[in-house]
């Protein structure tokens, strides 16, 4: 079941018993999450009727103890347990031991005063698990998946709709492209757009670079970004202020050679006919990610590309070994790069 079709239940009255929210998307679950918590419960129950669990700390069991007692002075109960990573194929460090016969057991017979919802750090389920095959049947299952570029930008312009702006030509890719398209970081960036320009105001390009930070990862992909696109005088002030950052050289080569390796990855697998969406799960990046890599990679071929990493493993020995000043390398580099 998806997440839409999960509110527009809850909303009808009709919630599950049980929830398993997964995938790459935290700050959608937390938003279903949220949504579900002030449909349930109301706000003077809250501190009687949510309980939340870690399940690294917790036994299963005793959580659906939780579950199974009778609520306190309220008519419904919300139980929330995360790191549920039971679900999934990894290994768990905790010594917690989790008996999963008792949660297929409950599911025969849920309690009904109580909503379980179950979280997991995790982009996918084991579906080899008779328990994850089980809530699968049930429709328990709610994914919280990356949203596609064209989604993002969808949601990044109703964000600041709401907040009375609207963002100018390519204000709203190069928020994205800055903050990752991290919806946390959008939806914090937004908001202090919105107090920057006010209502009514639209936001420009020069306003996303005067107001939202970049990770060093991120002003890397802007200054590969230049590079390609001929903008050499950009791409080395964004040089220079790594450097003023006090950023190492071999970090920063190797945080290009990294761009360059996801390039060459999204040629080939694009070659082989995958989708954006299949391509950032196969790459483990955000589709927005490799939607400018993508368009970056129609520059060079793969020959082109493969050269390009050959010469940054010699660039990295040269500065490891101290064969060249590490500054002039990277500057030299990026030349020959736009030559």
């Amino acid at each position: 079941m998806d997440a839409k079709r999960a509110l527009k239940d809850i909303q009808a009255g009709r919630p599950a018993p049980v929830y398993l929210c997964y995938g790459p998307e935290k700050y959608k679950m937390r938003e279903f999450i949220q949504v579900l918590t002030d449909l349930l419960i109301e706000p003077e129950h809250k501190e009687f009727a949510v309980s939340k669990f870690d399940l690294s700390e917790i036994s299963l069991s005793a959580v659906l103890e939780d579950a199974e007692t009778l609520p306190f002075m309220v008519p419904k109960k919300l139980v929330i347990a995360k790191n549920a990573l039971f679900f999934t194929g990894a290994k768990e460090s905790s010594k917690i031991e989790h008996h999963l016969d008792r949660l297929t057991d409950y599911l025969k017979s849920p309690a009904e005063h109580t909503v379980v919802v179950f979280t997991v750090d995790a982009d996918k389920l084991d579906e080899r698990k008779k328990i994850v095959k089980a809530l699968k049947d049930l429709e328990a299952a709610v994914p919280f998946l990356s949203l596609s570029p064209e989604e993002l930008q969808q949601w990044v312009a109703k964000q600041a709709q709401q907040l009375g702006f609207t963002f100018t030509g390519e204000a709203a890719d190069q928020l994205i492209l800055y903050t990752g398209g991290n919806l946390q970081s959008l939806s914090a960036e937004i908001e202090k757009i919105s107090l920057y320009v006010g209502v009514g105001a639209e936001a420009s390009v020069d306003v996303i670079d005067q107001l939202v930070a970049r990770s060093t990862e991120q002003n890397v992909f802007i200054l590969i970004e230049d590079i390609v696109n001929v903008r050499l005088e950009r791409a080395f002030v964004i040089l220079e202020e790594l450097l003023k950052q006090r950023e190492e050289p071999i970090k920063i080569a190797a945080l290009i050679a990294r761009q360059f390796r996801i390039m060459l990855q999204v040629k080939e697998l694009s070659k082989q006919g995958y989708s954006q969406q299949q391509m950032a799960s196969q790459i483990g990046l955000h589709p927005f990610a490799v939607k400018v890599a993508e368009g970056q990679a129609r520059k060079y071929d793969i020959e082109k590309l493969s050269r390009i990493m050959s010469q940054l493993a010699d660039l990295d020995f040269q500065m490891k070994t101290g064969k060249i000043d590490k500054v002039l390398g990277l500057e030299l580099f990026l030349l020959r790069l736009a030559a």
